[in-house]
């Protein structure tokens, strides 16, 4: 039932069963109750947040329009209300940047390196490695960001100067 209630997962990111979010209990939902009257104003200053990181990667030179950068970053849709709970960028040399970036005490995180496709679950669909190249290659590259309501522009100027130094 742990397992079950974690996504099927007896570890992270490795899904063996099919499970769902289930873990809330009492004291979780008692803490959210205080709360969920913030909600809206804490996701109104994640939108913020990431715009200041388009626009500060912009700046520096790390995203491009034609795509040729060694940064790209994840766009919504015009409809989209994204919260972002997480800043995803898509980074070459992913792993070396984050070390790179743990270095300088800047927290970053890596959500589902492997792709579905690839989990244990699956493996009844047949799929291989290289079935689904650009979910696979997305699983290798993607690096979130810093990212919470009370993050400051100068923390985050500090976050992309760093990308801007390891990629000079």
């Amino acid at each position: 039932m742990r397992r079950l209630r974690n996504h099927g997962s007896p570890k992270r990111y490795v899904h063996e069963e099919l499970g769902w979010n289930s873990r809330l209990d009492a004291i979780q939902a008692a803490v959210l109750r205080v709360k969920l009257p913030h909600l809206e104003t804490w996701n109104q200053k994640r939108r913020e947040r990431a715009a200041s990181y388009d626009r500060l990667l912009t700046q520096s030179g790390l995203i491009a329009p034609t795509g040729d950068a060694p940064v790209r970053v994840l766009v919504a849709q015009p409809q989209a209300h994204h919260i972002y709970h997480q800043y995803a960028i898509r980074a070459h040399r992913r792993d070396d940047l984050r070390e790179f970036l743990n270095h300088r005490s800047i927290g970053t995180e890596i959500y589902y390196p492997i792709p579905l496709h690839l989990q244990p679950v699956f493996t009844y669909l047949g799929y291989r490695e290289g079935d689904l190249p650009e979910a696979e290659r997305a699983a290798k590259e993607i690096l979130a960001l810093p990212m919470f309501p009370e993050l400051t522009e100068s923390e985050q100027q500090w976050v992309v100067e760093s990308i801007a130094e390891f990629y000079s």
